[in-house]
């Protein structure tokens, strides 16, 4: 998909990989609508944008519907069209087990990342589907299709926009409209702080911090797959490691993760 003067909407977008996409489409000549809830986090992508024309701010909760269903005429009165929507935003939940989890964490987690999707893409698609050439890219998560102790209900928001997605991109063959999933494991970004979750730091066997992807090269990897039309990107060699591993000898990947969590969890 050519990027130039096309017009994406970014949820995330004042902050981690969200922010890194947002200025990443500006640099290419596209125009974005970055959205986030966070007021600060806006103010600082367009501080890190300088003089980069075409950037709208939007603050809102993408799980309150009726504010998300209000957007679309916001991003064209602003834009003229709307050619793509990439769902960046999301949450993590506290680092406890299931047991220990109550369910009012359980329902903002999901509302956030699973709802915020549906709610966005409900609310863009008929936009979306008018243009000679659009897309959706959702960020689902390398917890999307692997289960990581401490973070079940994190892992299954995630899981259901991998299947969300790929049902979308089912449903749209033959359209103009292209449609990706991306998976990133580990990424360096302030999810915990933005989440409003403390977690205990992970290590590996040598007691040093696993490797972490930077925002900066997953949101280059994201742009590159809404530029190509990918069906499927992986960011991190976590993530391409272990979707292998999951397909592969799933039993076996879901223990080795559990062995790994298991010093945090207690």
């Amino acid at each position: 998909m050519e990027l130039t003067s096309k017009v994406f909407v970014v949820t995330g977008g004042g902050n981690g990989m969200g922010r890194e996409v947002v200025l990443g489409l500006l640099q290419r000549g596209a125009k974005v609508a970055a959205v986030d809830f966070s007021e600060d986090g806006l103010a600082e992508t367009k501080r890190l944008a300088g003089t980069a024309s075409g950037l709208s701010l939007h603050r809102l909760d993408v799980s309150d519907r009726a504010a998300v269903l209000a957007l679309p005429d916001a991003v064209v009165k602003e834009h003229g069209a709307v050619d793509g929507l990439l769902n960046v935003a999301g949450i993590i939940q506290p680092f406890v087990k299931i047991a220990e989890l109550d369910f009012a964490h359980i329902e903002h987690v999901m509302n956030v990342n699973f709802w915020g999707v549906v709610n966005t893409v409900k609310a863009f698609l008929p936009l979306l589907q008018q243009r000679p050439s659009a897309a959706v890219v959702n960020v689902s998560s390398m917890g999307g299709f692997l289960p990581v102790p401490g973070q079940a209900a994190y892992g299954a928001s995630k899981a259901a926009v991998k299947l969300f997605t790929e049902a979308l991109y089912a449903e749209t063959q033959g359209t103009s409209v292209a449609v990706t999933v991306v998976f990133p494991g580990g990424v360096a970004t302030n999810i915990t702080v933005n989440s409003g979750v403390e977690m205990p730091k992970m290590t590996g066997g040598s007691g040093k911090m696993p490797k972490t992807t930077s925002p900066e090269e997953a949101g280059r990897l994201i742009i590159e797959g809404l530029e190509k039309g990918s069906y499927r990107v992986l960011i991190g060699s976590d993530a391409k490691f272990m979707d292998r591993m999951a397909r592969l000898a799933p039993r076996r990947a879901t223990e080795l993760i559990a062995k790994q969590m298991k010093a945090l969890l207690g």
